[in-house]
């Protein structure tokens, strides 16, 4: 990466310092280099002293030598940020945003820039393994491109796609899937509970089933129907358990959830910020 390179990180949360973090320790670029903007002043000086970063409260400021900007806002929050940024932008400066819902064709008109990058990336990210599928505008040159690539696979694991609209399915796969995978986490512990274990015990049992069965999984490259054929003997009590989450609708309940993801992600891209989740 070269030296003079400015980053500019508009919404220093929880992912934006999952960026930081991994840009740094990934040596993509230099603290000096990166730029952190938000509202908040004792956060800022948070990450200023955890990362010896350039930090200002300033959105425009922040932008205003930068060569990439990473959109890291809340979508309630993305009005605020075209009111701040239209027009404010360098001319080649590569916008990547990894704000949900919000469409390249939105970010282009409401920051009137053409060099776009639209991204979905997880919350495991964090500690680099996260998943983002990305895609971009078409003026973005191939340089970028490959710019775009390095940072997001600084995080984890980056797929390029040419249709936007896997972006929105992937935001209901693998952008909320961290969510659908931790409720199911915490309900096997629980239920380990409820049988008479200690919590701790029964949360590194389910820890590790679940980190193993994956790892398991990866390297076996079986469909996973196989595998779990390989673990319910006939009559048997993996036979009996799946009987009972078939009974309660189990894949019923996963599919529909991932829909109303999908669906909700869609309404978000045209500006709807509330809804009735009876109406799914």
């Amino acid at each position: 990466m070269e030296q003079h390179q400015i980053f500019s990180i508009i919404g220093p949360g929880v992912m934006g310092e999952a960026l930081i973090s991994s840009l740094i320790s990934n040596q993509v670029i230099e603290p000096g280099q990166i730029v952190a903007a938000g509202p908040r002043g004792d956060r800022l000086d948070e990450l200023a002293d955890r990362y010896q970063i350039k930090t200002t409260l300033s959105n425009a400021g922040a932008v205003q030598a930068a060569d990439v900007v990473l959109l890291c806002v809340k979508p309630q929050k993305l009005s605020h940020v075209f009111s701040d940024l239209q027009g404010r932008l360098p001319e080649n400066a590569l916008v990547i945003s990894i704000i949900a819902g919000a469409t390249i064709n939105s970010l282009v008109t409401g920051l009137k820039h053409a060099l776009v990058v639209r991204a979905m990336p997880n919350t495991p990210a964090q500690v680099g393994q996260g998943m983002t599928v990305w895609t971009q505008s078409q003026q973005t040159s191939s340089a970028q491109h490959a710019l775009a690539e390095k940072i997001l696979s600084a995080i984890g694991e980056a797929i390029f796609v040419e249709e936007e609209s896997y972006i929105d399915m992937a935001t209901a796969v693998s952008g909320t899937g961290p969510a659908y995978v931790f409720l199911f986490l915490e309900s096997m512990i629980d239920a380990g509970v409820h049988l008479g274990l200690p919590r701790r015990i029964a949360e590194k049992m389910v820890i590790q089933t679940i980190k193993g069965s994956m790892d398991y999984y990866t390297q076996n490259s079986s469909h996973p129907a196989r595998l779990r054929n390989q673990v319910t003997s006939p009559g048997g009590t993996s036979a009996t358990a799946l009987y009972y989450l078939e009974k309660m609708g189990f894949r019923t309940a996963i599919s529909r959830a991932i829909w109303a993801a999908y669906t909700r992600s869609e309404e978000l891209g045209k500006g709807q910020m509330h809804q009735d989740p009876e109406k799914i």
